[in-house]
């Protein structure tokens, strides 16, 4: 037998929940609300312009930044949306989706030894990407039930090792939403300080009653030692694409690109073109109004049923629900149940946390069909207690 072995470049587990509950889902022929994916369809306009794209022999290697046509209209639209002027010459670099921007963004910065706070739960790409570097994830727990920053327990964390920090907002899994007073207060904590931050903002455009979202390049202090991460799939439903981008003052663009020309080099020349057209449009609809109408929808069906809503999600694709109460299970063992018993597929959100803490409380995803929430929720209306 060879006798090598391998090196673990991270200590979670080697396959992640999604792809877990996913296959679960798959094998019980059960509604998947785990993982964040739509089931409607795209925009019409979208899968036109990929099409003409492609038949127009727009097929090869596309710079190694991005299309300039691409990065010009993300530039454009951020000007008008955020009033946040970009260079998409040295500030924007288009990626293979967001996951591959973050973990880009931290091989970038990290070093062996440099601390990383993490805000827990978390998406659980972070701490595996900052462990590859060989850093060190320090995890910092949200406070409980409104999943608003401890800033006391964020100041405590940091110490002369503490390289970087990373925000979402709008947060997966709890659809909490940072305010511009956060982003006030972060500065306040690292502005005499060389620590970096990373800003997952993939669902941006996703934010709820009337709620505006503030990124970090609205901040002119923060903005200096940022990158801001963003996925096209989220906002236009086509995660498929895998098309994200990362913003970046030149000289961390320039070390981002200096690692992504050696990784994916370039990213698919159809689709960064049909994304460029379609948002250089103008004609976007409005992808929060449709989000609100089905997180509103869903939950009124789950009123009907034993679960217990936590707040309203203020922003992104999913809902938390808690089943305090109606089991002792463990949340992954009461998710499994579920999939396996019921047919409804979900998230338990011990697995954003690195030391597995447990709420009784699962993640849903509503970005989906009406047809697809109405099933679900009728089968969790089903669900008893003491099973």
């Amino acid at each position: 037998m060879f006798p090598g072995q391998l090196p673990a470049k991270h200590n979670a587990a080697d396959t992640t929940i999604f792809s877990v509950m996913s296959l679960l889902a798959q094998k019980n022929n059960a509604i998947n609300l785990s993982q964040g994916f739509p089931d409607f369809p795209i925009e019409g306009q979208l899968s036109t312009l990929l099409h003409e794209a492609s038949v127009s022999g727009l097929n090869q290697y596309a710079p190694m930044p991005g299309l300039p046509a691409l990065r010009e209209a993300i530039a454009a639209d951020f000007l008008t949306r955020y009033g946040v002027a970009i260079d998409p010459e040295t500030e924007i670099t288009i990626t293979p989706g967001a996951t591959y921007a973050i973990y880009t963004a931290f091989t970038s910065l990290l070093q062996a030894g440099d601390e990383v706070i993490v805000l827990e739960p978390a998406y659980d790409s972070y701490i595996p990407n900052i462990e590859m570097s060989g850093a060190i994830p320090v995890p910092v727990k949200l406070l409980p039930h409104s999943f608003r920053p401890d800033w006391n327990a964020i100041a405590a964390a940091i110490t002369e090792r503490t390289k970087a920090i990373i925000v979402n907002t709008p947060h997966n899994p709890t659809g909490s939403v940072w305010s511009a007073e956060d982003w006030n207060t972060l500065w306040e904590l690292l502005k005499d300080r060389p620590v970096y931050v990373l800003s997952d903002e993939v669902y941006e455009q996703l934010l709820f009653d009337g709620r505006q979202h503030y990124s970090v390049l609205q901040h002119p202090g923060l903005r200096e030692r940022s990158f801001a991460l963003y996925s096209f799939g989220k906002v236009f439903h086509n995660t498929g694409w895998k098309i994200g981008f990362a913003v970046a003052p030149p000289a961390m663009s320039k070390a981002f690109r200096r690692l992504h020309q050696f990784l994916s080099f370039s990213v698919n020349t159809p689709a960064q073109w049909a994304l460029a057209q379609f948002i250089g449009s103008g004609n976007l609809a409005k992808p929060a109004a449709l989000l609100q109408q089905k997180r509103d929808y869903f939950n009124s069906l789950m009123q009907h049923t034993p679960f217990r809503m936590l707040a309203p999600a203020s922003g992104s694709y999913f809902q938390l629900y808690s089943y305090e109460g109606l089991s002792d299970m463990s949340d992954k063992d009461y998710a499994c149940f579920l999939t396996e018993q019921f047919g409804v597929a979900s998230i338990p959100v011990s697995a954003f946390y690195s030391d597995g803490t447990d709420h009784k409380i699962l993640r849903v995803c509503f970005a989906k069909k009406e047809e697809t929430l109405k099933e679900a929720a009728l089968r969790l209306k089903a669900v008893a207690s003491g099973k």
